[in-house]
């Protein structure tokens, strides 16, 4: 079972992956209520709903960048904003027996699937206050989340801090295409048929994956992002692209 430790951050100055969505909260407070919530009501739906998502790529994917991301057998890792626990899964099977995986996520319906899914190490907390001890792990990954956390900079600073020194980071995401042809297709396959697909799995779904699209439409650049991995004291900050929207970003500590 996991333990709850869910405190949010405490930025004065936020950097925000995207602008505030106002047609669906009004306050950081509300947003992080109706997220959870969200997450908490479609995680029995989730995996069916992301592969449909990432177009049935999201397994072998995400094996493949975590070898790409120097990930070894007996590596200690922190997968935040597990979800069910597809990307913790994958790197469970790569660090063997001899390493170990913790699975971080806010949200209690997901930590149940996870659990299901066999990640053993869970816990319920947040991604800007993370409950171990500094230099804890020698990868911490995310994936497809970092557009749901309220601070990148704050982020990003308690990834530097639970890694080990020459531990690195790896953030998995979708980004919004350069190309006008590449970018009509993503907003009608993510911003339209995925939203009404998961209506199969209730209202909530539905409005999670409406929701999921507006995030990756409206966030910040990958320059941004690159740059407040850099801001942080983490070196060698990195975008690796594939197809034009999976993105990975990388730092070491």
């Amino acid at each position: 079972m996991w333990r709850p430790f869910l405190k949010g951050g405490n930025s004065a100055n936020p950097v925000r992956p995207h602008p505030p969505l106002d047609r669906y909260y009004r306050t950081e407070e509300e947003r992080l209520r109706r997220v959870r919530d969200w997450f908490d009501h479609s995680a029995a739906h989730y995996d069916w709903i992301t592969q449909a998502l990432s177009l049935g790529s999201g397994h072998w994917y995400r094996a493949r960048i975590l070898r790409t991301a120097g990930l070894d057998r007996g590596a200690r890792v922190l997968d935040v904003a597990c979800g069910t626990g597809v990307l913790a899964e994958a790197a469970t099977r790569q660090v063997g027996p001899e390493g170990f995986v913790v699975g971080l996520d806010p949200s209690a319906g997901m930590l149940s699937r996870a659990q299901a899914r066999g990640v053993r190490q869970l816990v319920q907390a947040t991604a800007e206050a993370i409950p171990f001890a500094d230099a804890s792990f020698d990868l911490v990954t995310m994936g497809y989340a970092l557009r749901h956390v309220a601070d990148l900079e704050t982020v990003f600073s308690e990834y530097r801090r639970v890694l080990r020194p020459g531990g690195r980071v790896l953030v998995l995401e979708i980004s919004r295409p350069s190309s006008r042809f590449a970018y009509r297709a993503l907003e009608l396959w993510l911003g339209r048929v995925v939203p009404a697909l998961s209506r199969l799995g209730g209202v909530k779904p539905r409005e999670l994956m409406a929701y999921y699209w507006e995030t990756i439409d409206r966030c910040v650049p990958p320059e941004s992002i690159v740059e407040a991995l850099g801001r942080v004291g983490l070196e060698r900050p990195e975008r690796r692209v594939e197809l034009g929207i999976f993105s990975a970003y990388l730092g070491e500590a």
